[in-house]
């Protein structure tokens, strides 16, 4: 299992019943999978540089959780279909070894 990290943003008027569901989805697929959460980091509203789909504003969230490549991949299918969604991008993040002495 690799750890990743996944930015989520969302469109700026989802409501907060809908941005739960999704969280709940990803948190089951994710589960689903035998992966496991490890945390999650709700950024909120933010703006953006520039405009995205009309937008200038967003819905930020980090996503820390490890998985298989096949979990990975369904997680991101299912983001790419889901409409609110306005961008995501996963990455692993550098393992940090310890300073030597």
């Amino acid at each position: 299992m690799n750890k990743y990290e996944l930015m989520l943003m969302l469109h700026p008027e989802t409501a907060e019943e809908r941005q739960a569901e999704i969280q709940a989805r990803l948190r089951s697929t994710i589960e689903d999978g035998k992966g496991t959460i490890i945390g999650l980091d709700d950024w909120g509203r933010r703006k953006l540089a520039y405009e995205i789909k009309g937008q200038t504003d967003g819905l930020y969230s980090v996503h820390t959780f490890s998985a298989g490549p096949e979990t990975l991949a369904e997680v991101e299918r299912q983001l790419g279909i889901t409409d609110e969604v306005m961008r995501f991008m996963t990455t692993r993040p550098p393992v940090r070894s310890p300073k030597p002495e």
